[in-house]
């Protein structure tokens, strides 16, 4: 059960952020102008901010099918938020949020994020998780010329003005985690199996391109499941003809919890079978449990058995505010990185303005240099530079890291891979 602690961190962990994750040039190099400048002066386009407040929205699936990946990105967030605030806010202001349910529905995101940008007139959002609820807010945040921090690793061949993207692309994560695979087990056949909307289905079709013409490889078997299919036994049973070298997976959601149960019960386990996942976080685990999955892989920018001060010091903070039963993901700290990168643009524009603050972010030099996962820093592409990790997961649901790779410049849009 997790539960909310409201109490102030202690001093000690509040000093730790303020020198670490605050440690950003364009955060805390504040001039005494900007720290006390007017809401008409820092603020043209009508958005919601007076001299002392400044309003954000949160949207998320708390509810359906995507509620077990999506809730420790909506804590995430809220984390950050609280931390800016208690070490002095944004451009002199507190940040207040506005939540809203995507319910695990695309209309039903579109229409929040229309609600949050025209009515409410929030400086930013963070949230969506799913391409799916991406692709179907992106019309809203270009037209309304909203922004738009997405935490979520993805396809890639995307890059809009109005998206900060704060999870992998797909060079970062899909390629990287194939080579890997290739190269340490000696795979040279693949079954594929995703959930059935635009994320799996383009990973997927990246994946196939990458073992067919770089690795020689081949793909034996390929299918897809609705979100939220329980049923995997037709799967399992052409899996076990196939007696492919990698289950390659992308299924996502609360669909995970019945595939890994069934593939046990079915005797895939890792003793006989390597699976690697690239949907798979420790928010998922919690449901599908340590036992179901043991041995098997996920390729991620972060774990949170990360051994460094600074995920440390993330790890507690998190925990002290939403329960020590609650773990984070690889999504859950790209949600985390959100309001500190949009604390950095903004106080480099000096405005909450969004063109400014798309502006500041695109110059290439805004960066977290003790962020949970390790450095990061933006790219002009909207994207961040990170490091890719594989995950050999355990018993009690934490994995053990066994690969990191150097860092990797982002590229939405590789060659050949379109």
């Amino acid at each position: 059960m997790r539960k909310t602690n409201n109490s102030r961190l202690p001093s000690i962990m509040r000093r730790r952020f303020v020198k670490g994750l605050m440690a950003l040039p364009a955060a805390i190099l504040l001039s005494n102008m900007s720290l006390s400048a007017s809401a008409a002066d820092v603020n043209t386009t009508g958005l919601a901010v007076t001299d002392d407040t400044v309003t954000v929205g949160i949207l998320h699936s708390l509810t359906g099918t995507m509620a077990i990946s999506e809730t420790g990105a909506q804590e995430a967030e809220k984390l950050a938020i609280k931390q800016i605030n208690e070490s002095g806010g944004i451009l002199g202001r507190q940040i207040e949020i506005i939540q809203e349910d995507g319910a695990s529905d695309w209309p039903t995101f579109a229409e929040k994020s229309k609600k949050l940008l025209v009515k409410d007139k929030v400086a930013a959002v963070f949230g969506a998780w799913t391409s799916a609820s991406r692709k179907a807010v992106l019309p809203v945040f270009e037209k309304e010329n909203g922004l738009l921090y997405y935490p979520t690793f993805y396809e890639g061949l995307e890059q809009s003005k109005n998206v900060i993207y704060t999870g992998q692309e797909a060079t970062q994560q899909i390629l990287d985690g194939l080579n890997w695979v290739a190269k340490e087990k000696q795979a040279k056949t693949f079954y594929l199996i995703g959930s059935d909307y635009i994320w799996p289905r383009t990973a997927m079709k990246i994946a196939r391109k990458h073992i067919e013409n770089v690795l020689g490889g081949k793909v034996v078997g390929e299918e897809y499941k609705p979100l939220g299919n329980t049923q995997f036994g037709s799967v399992i049973n052409k899996i076990r003809l196939k007696k492919p070298d990698v289950i390659y997976a992308a299924v996502v959601g609360g669909s995970n919890v019945a595939w890994f149960k069934q593939l046990k019960a079915a005797g895939i386990t890792s003793k006989k079978q390597t699976l690697l996942t690239i949907s798979v976080t420790e928010d998922e685990v919690l449901g599908i449990g340590g036992e179901n999955l043991e041995g098997f892989y996920s390729i991620m920018k972060y774990f949170q058995s990360q051994d460094n001060e600074n995920n440390k010091a993330f790890v507690k903070a998190f925990k002290d505010m939403w329960g020590e039963d609650s773990v984070i993901g690889d999504v859950t700290q790209a949600a985390y990185l959100g309001p500190w990168l949009w604390k950095a643009a903004v106080e480099k524009a000096g405005s909450f303005d969004i063109d400014k603050v798309v502006a500041a972010s695109e110059k290439g030099d805004i960066e977290l240099t003790t962020a949970p996962e390790g450095y990061v820093k933006l790219h002009p592409n909207h994207h961040l530079w990170s490091k890719a990790r594989v995950g050999e997961w355990k018993k009690d649901g934490q994995a053990t890291v066994v690969y990191t790779s150097e860092l990797i410049e982002p590229n939405p849009f590789p060659a050949g891979y379109q």
